[in-house]
């Protein structure tokens, strides 16, 4: 029998994503946007009040459009990544989904190639409900913010391709604490979304620059605030799919050492 092409068998893992996602999506939806809608609220609400009497975000812009985007970005980026750790680590060790699926004529590749695109589906379903909530509260001062969605889910898999090419080293859950307690949780903090990058001590500046978050969130709210430049743009893209990329290429290896017998 001709095995089928590693895209189509993709789109078979793709299904078994989705299947499950059907049994549960009610969870899915409360917990990713619970707590990004708390922070929308008493950030860019709450503590706004207190920012716009001392003159607002950088340009005078009202505290919660500022942060508005930002927040959509990591709301995508803490899903994915939480998605790409545990879960995966679950369908490599403790239900060993993986093993039952390489019985069949799915791949290694194919299995890392399906969870991605589940977790892009994820990071789009959360950011365009997330989106109507930032319309619904006036927080966007552009009709390009529609492009935040897509920036959103770049962002996720920006940060998910190479958390899933770090789970397939592991042998227990242990790094995963490291990872999003010195990782994850401070990249949240100090990468542009609640202030500057600029406000942080020179030292760190370039390390906020060398993170993807940092790029998902500028390239946001240039377009939410419709202060786009080309140029800029271009950059924090192109970093963007970079990060992909190189995630994509080690998870094929660390897959592969894992997987394959």
């Amino acid at each position: 029998m001709t095995a089928a092409s590693p895209s189509r068998q993709s789109l078979r893992w793709l299904e078994h994503d989705l299947l499950i996602f059907r049994r549960g999506w009610h969870s899915y939806l409360l917990s990713g946007l619970s707590q990004p809608f708390l922070y929308l609220l008493s950030m860019g609400i709450g503590l706004g009040l207190y920012v716009n009497k001392n003159g607002g975000a950088p340009g005078g812009v009202p505290y919660l459009d500022y942060v508005a985007p930002a927040l959509l970005v990591t709301q995508a980026m803490m899903a994915a990544a939480a998605e790409a750790a545990w879960p995966i680590m679950g369908k490599i060790m403790w239900d060993k989904t993986y093993l039952a699926a390489l019985n069949t004529p799915i791949g290694v590749f194919d299995l890392l190639l399906g969870d991605l695109m589940w977790i892009a589906f994820r990071a789009t379903l959360l950011s365009v409900l997330f989106l109507a909530i930032v319309v619904l509260l006036g927080a966007a001062m552009s009709p390009l913010v529609v492009l935040a969605v897509p920036i959103a889910v770049l962002t996720a898999l920006a940060f998910a391709a190479p958390i899933i090419a770090f789970t397939a080293t592991q042998k227990g859950d242990g790094g995963f604490n490291a990872l999003f307690r010195f990782g994850i949780t401070p990249l949240f903090l100090f990468s542009g979304t609640f202030f500057p990058i600029e406000k942080l001590p020179r030292l760190l500046q370039p390390l906020a620059w060398a993170t993807p978050l940092y790029h998902g969130v500028s390239l946001a709210r240039s377009f939410s605030l419709g202060t786009v430049e080309p140029v800029g743009v271009a950059v924090h893209t192109a970093a963007l799919v970079t990060f992909v990329a190189v995630g994509l290429y080690a998870g094929r290896i660390t897959f592969r050492r894992r997987l394959e017998v």
